[in-house]
């Protein structure tokens, strides 16, 4: 139960050759071009999700330090 960090590189290997025979090489580069915008949004989403946590905490600061 090593979850995903278990697969390693043959389990990886093995992946890809399922997912190229599934797809086929014309479709790959459209695929990967679409995971590459969802992790792209992702980030960005997770990012905005932690700035906005941090926002309150500064603003209790400056609030402290202009007492």
């Amino acid at each position: 139960m090593g979850g995903l960090g278990a697969i390693g590189v043959p389990g990886l290997i093995i992946i890809l050759v399922i997912v190229l025979i599934v797809f086929g090489p014309r479709k790959l580069p459209e695929i990967g071009g679409a995971v590459g915008k969802t992790f792209a949004e992702f980030k960005k989403s997770t990012k905005g999700l932690i700035d906005d946590e941090d926002e309150p905490a500064k603003k209790v600061e400056k609030k402290s330090d202009a007492s």
